[in-house]
Parts: structure tokens; sequence; C-alpha cells
């Protein structure tokens, strides 16, 4: 009765105990940068009238309104390889919670060990054999950690973290997926666009040469104007080449994209003739739903929360472990199988503890806390990061429509110029070296003002990549 009454004031003191988690328990640290009042204010480039405060749309690429983009960015989703192997890694943080969280639960075990044997007779003085006899043992034992210090606990909340952290790691795949299909889509647009711009200025300079050599027969020119003239056309063409490979480059990437090979990617499936822009004011926010959208600094925060959780599973390890046992079962002759003097019990406790030796544990403590202490670093500079890729992206697509603008311009004075040189070479009020350096001047412009929008398509979308949309699944 006395060692009933025992066991039970010991299950009691571990209920008790059970109470007390060792470790700290997680918030995010004061000095985390993501604390600073800084980091959930305004955008600075947020100024420019380019941009307006509201916040980003879940799907940001709807915002081009194209039905064809929105379609290789739903296959994307559904398809991407990288997609595939970052749902891998979820699944496999989520077996690990489950592993964890099975330590909560007693452990069962079943025996059953049915044998045949003789027993020496000499130890029990007997001159003859003993008989062979049939024998068992067998029974059922439950087994119960107590987790008196919270070191399942910790551990539990540890691989939950993880989980989170690898969601987290699932949604940059999501983000960075959409925005690359874009990109690529908005790539081979954009090469569409180019190569007519640089065909119209070969077409040009072909008719071009046929009226030189035209004037030339006529004794009003010269061989080498018209030398000049072929090499200006031969400068011209040497351009088609590179957009031509950078439009198939583009439809190569998408396949990839999308989960095709090259053969599987239809080439004509795409009938943009430009790249896709958003012209009206693009909605970015503020600093404070930076934070809560990004999953970057989700899934940074979430490992942080984890590395802190395996704080108190490595002090946890300063104190005993104990474990609670109960078996009952029968041992015996086989023919007697069930006998009351067979049966069998046992109920107690297990204790065990490595003091005084609590060095290993302590050094795993330091290590521990030094994981936290990257972790926490890590987490700063994955704030600071995305703070800048968005005021930088801001920055630079602000800058490029200025840029843009102003050779949309320059594109339009070429133009006029290079009509009336033509008029003027025409009549014979102009030398054909002037001719020459207009139609260069309005080739160059053409072009670089093409560029110039394939820049800034190219600049919204890393953008929208640096404010972290398109990862919600709605």
């Amino acid at each position: 009765m006395n060692s009933m009454k025992k066991i039970a004031a010991l299950s009691l003191l571990a209920s008790l105990a059970a109470c007390s988690t060792v470790g700290p328990n997680y918030n995010v640290p004061e000095q985390a940068v993501a604390k600073r009042p800084e980091a959930a204010a305004p955008f600075l480039g947020a100024q420019e009238s380019v941009y307006k405060s509201e916040p980003l749309p879940a799907h940001w690429w709807r915002l081009y309104d194209d039905p064809v983009l929105d379609k290789l960015i739903e296959q994307a989703l559904a398809a991407n390889t990288d997609l595939r192997v970052a749902s891998a890694n979820l699944a496999r943080t989520r077996a690990v919670l489950d592993q964890v969280e099975e330590e909560r639960k007693p452990e069962v075990s079943v025996s059953a060990a049915p044998g045949v044997g003789r027993s020496s007779g000499v130890p029990i003085g007997s001159p003859k054999a003993l008989p062979d006899k049939f024998n068992y043992d067998a029974g059922v034992r439950v087994s119960y950690q107590t987790d008196v210090f919270g070191k399942i606990a910790r551990a539990v909340e540890a691989a939950n973290a993880d989980t989170q952290a690898a969601q987290a790691g699932v949604d940059v795949v999501r983000v960075t997926v959409a925005a690359d299909t874009a990109r690529a889509y908005a790539d081979a647009c954009a090469a569409v666009r180019q190569i007519a711009v640089a065909q119209q200025a070969v077409d040009l300079q072909q008719k071009f040469v046929a009226l030189t050599d035209e004037r030339t027969r006529a004794g009003r020119g010269t061989a080498i104007d018209g030398a000049r003239a072929r090499s200006q056309l031969a400068q011209l063409q040497a351009a088609l080449p590179t957009l031509e490979a950078q439009h198939r480059v583009a439809h190569y990437r998408l396949a990839a994209l999308t989960g095709q090979t090259p053969q599987q990617m239809n080439m004509n499936l795409l009938q943009c003739r430009a790249a896709p822009r958003v012209t009206k004011q693009i909605p970015v926010g503020d600093g404070a739903a930076l934070l809560r959208r990004r999953p970057d600094i989700r899934q940074a925060e979430r490992t942080l929360a984890g590395a802190t959780a395996r704080i108190g599973v490595a002090t946890a390890d300063l104190y005993p472990s104990i474990s609670f046992g109960a078996s009952v079962g029968s041992t015996g002759l086989l023919d007697h199988f069930g006998a009351g003097n067979a049966f069998r019990w046992s109920l107690g406790p297990l204790i065990s503890w490595t003091l005084p030796d609590t060095g290993a544990a302590r050094s795993r403590i330091a290590q521990a806390e030094a994981g936290t202490d990257g972790a926490l670093a890590r987490f700063d500079g994955v704030v600071l990061t995305a703070l800048t890729e968005v005021e930088s992206a801001m920055t630079v697509y602000a800058r490029e429509l200025d840029r843009n603008a102003a050779l949309k311009t320059a594109r339009d004075e070429s133009a006029l110029a290079s009509e009336q040189s033509h008029r003027l070479y025409q009549y014979g009020r102009t030398d054909f070296l002037s001719v020459l350096d207009a139609d260069r001047t309005l080739a160059a412009t053409d072009a670089a003002w093409a560029a110039s929008d394939a820049a800034l398509a190219s600049d919204q979308i890393a953008l929208f990549l640096a404010l972290g949309g398109g990862w919600e699944q709605k």
C-alpha cells in the first residue's frame, strides 16, 4: 500500500512539473530590424506619381489584363519542377512533425515467446536427465515518457516552426515562378517588337540602297555612296539574328517553367506584338504590408522561432528524464498456460539523469544559442534586403520611364530628320553622308526606344517580385 502511495505521489509531482517548460519563450526580438518603425513606414519611392499606396493585389499579373499570360502562369504554378521540389520538402517536414508529436503518446509493445527445451539436472543434483518441457512468456508493456521539463513540447514547437518555414519556402518559389514566367513572356513579346523595328529599318535601308543604285546609274551618285548604303544595310541586318535568338530562347524558358520540353512548346502560342505593361499607377502598399506579405521574411522568422525552441530542447538535457511503465503477462509451462501462479505484473517509473556530467548538455545549449543568434542575423538581413530591393526596383522603374519618354521624343525627331533628308537628297539638295547619318540615328533611336520598352516591362516585373506578391492561393 505504501508503495502505491509513493507511485501516486511521484505521478502527481511529475504532472505538476510538466507545467514548467525550460528554455526561452519565443517572440520576435525587440532588437530585430522588423521591430523598427522605419521598416513599416511608407516607401521613399512611393512619392513618385507612377505609384499609389493601395495594397498589391494577390495575383498581380492580372493587372496586365492578358489572358495568355494568365494561362501561362496558371500552368507554371501547376507543373513547375522547382515547386514540386519545394512541395516535397514541405511534405518531409510535416512527416518530421508527425514523428515528434508521436513522442507525446504512450508506447505499447506486445511480446509472445513460446519455446521448448530441457534444463540441466546437475544444479539440482538429479542423476537423470530432466524431461523436455514446452514453455512460454507473453505479455503487454506500456511506457509513457512524462514531459517534465518540456523537452518534447519544445521539440514539437521547433518541428512546427520548421514546417511553417517550409510552407513559406513553397510560397517563395511560387512568387519566383510567377515572376519568371511573366518575365519570359515579356521577353518573348518584346523580342517580337524589336525584331519588327529592326526589320523595318532593314526594309527602309533596302529601299535606300535601291535608290542610291538608281542615282548612280543616272550619273547623280557615286559608287562609294552605294557601298556605304550597303554597309549600313548589312549592319542593320546583323541585329536580326540576335533578336530572333532571344525570341526563341524566351519560348524555351516558358517551356521549362510550365513543365514542358522545348519540343512540346507551341512556338505560335504567343500572338503578342509588344511586351505587356501596366500603364496605370502601380499599387505598392507600404513597409508594414511588405513585412507581412513577403514569404522569405516569413520563412526567416519561422526559422528563428525554430532555432529558439531548440534552446529549450538542449536545456532539458540538464534535467532528469522520467518515464512511467506498466507491464502485465504470463510466464510458465505451455501446458499450464494462464495458470494463476504464472501471472505477473509491474508498475513503476524509470528515471535517468547524466548528473554530474552536464558538460555535453551545456555545449549543446551553447550551440543552440549560437544558431539562434545566426537565425536572428539572417532574419534582419532578409528584412533589409527586402526593403532595399523594393526601393531600388521603384527607383529603377521610375527613372526608366523618364528615359523612355526622352527616347520616344528622340525617335520622333530622328524620324522627321530622316524623312526630310531623304526628300532633300532625292532632289539633290543635300549630300549622301547627311542622309546616311540621319538613317543611322533613326535606326539607333528606334532600337533604343524598343529596348527601353522591353526594359520597362522587365523592371515592372522586378518590382512585383520585390513586393513579394503572387503566392496566395485564391
